[in-house]
């Protein structure tokens, strides 16, 4: 009896092609919008997530002032750092990994008739350990460079390009305005950061070098902490700032002058605002799958009126009620769930297309496929139900009189 009914539909549905195909048409974008938002939005979670964790592996930031507070906000003035901050932080917190003081300045990179304004960063082997950043070629800096600050460096990717293009810079002597360096090494690439900023724009170099010869002063810009595994970030941050107020004197009550920021944290900051903002979009696209019920219900009760004679033969025959129902109710049961299916293979083919233009990874759950198809059937379920009602609820003689 339902395979008769279902059969029966789909004469129906192939006798009015056209009219099918635009009755289903709401569901098929709903279904589509709903794959690709929901698509788009787990590649950006996770994109996100990859971008900051490229910042370091458990990285803490601990930086003098307050931050900057909102756009165009001033950066604190407050006392920096040295590097008896860092080696207190090392001896005096446990379940670290690496602790590297950093300073930076702006500078110009100057390779024979090429030049390219980027930033040097000083700071020590820890580096290396804390950016969980590789080598692509050459070494690090021995004992006795970054005792001596001696004068080598390390280029990151960008600063290798604009400098050298394909050349291979080790062993080259480069200019960071009027102190010459000798290249050891070039930085394995990481990309932009979470932040939208180049983080293979640099070069670093033994930490005494910027303080001796180029900044003239001890002072640490920032001390980056690296947590090892299992031990929680949230704690290590507590204790930082707890010794940092003792190491600063800052007496109870009065505020920081310097700041922790835990990359963790931003990472499940950012992650969960990328996921709000999914859920947001996909309740949009989900609205064109209630437009397209409503598509359905409309296209359904004008096929009742067309097939009101129909309707009364098959009524004076014998038919029951509930087989009328059942007849119109498949009927948009299978437009819905045709509507799902086509939805279904656009929005994947919308989500590769965009994934690759944006840049994101593709990244589909069949959980999400799933749902989509099965909230399809129920659109059609849901508004199908009331005029299959109402064909089932006709007075066959009423209906036999119908013009």
């Amino acid at each position: 009896m339902i395979w008769e009914t279902i059969l029966l539909a789909l004469r129906d549905i192939r006798r009015n092609a056209l009219r099918s195909s635009l009755t289903i048409l709401g569901i098929v974008m709903g279904v589509a919008a709903v794959i690709t938002m929901v698509t788009l939005g787990n590649g950006a979670t996770v994109q996100v997530a990859a971008d900051i964790s490229r910042l370091g592996s458990n990285l803490l930031q601990v930086r003098p002032g307050q931050g900057i507070r909102g756009p165009g906000g001033i950066r604190s003035t407050a006392e920096l750092f040295d590097v008896h901050d860092a080696e207190a932080i090392s001896r005096e917190i446990s379940g670290l990994e690496a602790v590297a003081p950093v300073t930076s300045r702006t500078t110009q990179a100057i390779y024979g008739n090429k030049n390219w304004s980027t930033a040097i960063v000083g700071s020590t082997n820890a580096y290396f350990q804390v950016r969980d950043w590789d080598l692509q070629t050459g070494r690090i800096f021995t004992e006795s460079e970054l005792r001596s600050g001696k004068a080598v460096c390390l280029l990151g990717s960008t600063v290798r390009k604009e400098l050298f293009d394909d050349q291979d810079p080790e062993g080259e002597t480069i200019r960071l305005e009027k102190l010459s360096c000798k290249v050891i090494g070039v930085l394995a690439s990481k990309g932009q950061s979470g932040f939208g900023s180049d983080q293979d724009d640099f070069v670093l170099v033994p930490l005494r070098l910027v303080q001796r010869r180029v900044a003239g002063n001890t002072d640490v810009t920032a001390i980056y902490v690296s947590a090892l595994n299992g031990v929680s970030t949230t704690t290590l941050q507590e204790e930082l700032e707890r010794l940092m107020r003792q190491r600063r004197r800052i007496a109870s009550g009065e505020d920081d002058n310097f700041h922790v920021r835990d990359m963790q944290e931003i990472v499940s900051t950012l992650t969960g605002t990328t996921r709000l903002l999914t859920a947001l979009l996909s309740a949009v696209a989900a609205v064109s799958l209630l437009v397209g019920g409503i598509g359905i219900m409309n296209i359904m009760l004008v096929s009742v009126t067309e097939r009101t004679r129909e309707i009364g033969i098959r009524m004076a025959i014998g038919a029951l009620e509930r087989e009328v129902l059942t007849q119109f109710l498949v009927e948009a049961v299978i437009l819905s769930s045709f509507g799902g299916v086509f939805g279904i293979v656009l929005g994947l083919l919308a989500s590769v297309f965009s994934a690759d233009k944006l840049g994101v990874p593709f990244i589909v759950k069949p959980g999400i496929i799933a749902i989509a198809f099965g909230f399809s059937a129920a659109v059609g379920v849901l508004f199908g139900f009331f005029p299959a009602r109402q064909a089932a609820r006709m007075d066959p003689i009423d209906a036999l009189r119908h013009e």
